[in-house]
């Protein structure tokens, strides 16, 4: 599976004020969720890669809107907050709202920032 529970995976940082998440929401170095929706469209998909994402070529979208195409056939914005060696974590619109996931990099068939 791709996604990790609410909190993400073992050693990802919850949202801010979550249980395991130092400080209280609004805090300085504290991730939030972004204060827009991702815009309204999706945009082309870049050429697939066989490998699993590079941490280094995701990092560049680091807070940043970022579509996602998983292997699995789903597809959404995500921002990423969040950069492990074999994950990302951040915020996944759902249509009405931004959700703290987390994704394996091995999960991402490819992605594009804007």
């Amino acid at each position: 599976m791709s996604f990790f529970p609410p909190f993400g995976p073992p050693g990802f940082p919850g949202p801010p004020g979550s249980p395991g998440s130092p400080g209280q929401p609004g805090q300085p170095g504290q991730p939030m969720a972004p204060s827009s929706p991702p815009p309204g469209f999706i945009p082309q998909q870049p050429s697939v890669s066989p490998f699993a994402v590079d941490p280094g070529a995701i990092s560049r979208c680091m807070f940043r809107n970022t579509y996602i195409w998983l292997r699995n056939g789903n597809q959404f914005w995500f921002f990423p907050v969040f950069l492990g060696r074999t994950s990302v974590a951040g915020f996944q619109w759902n249509g009405r709202f931004w959700m703290y996931t987390g994704v394996s990099l091995q999960s991402i068939q490819s992605f594009t920032c804007v």
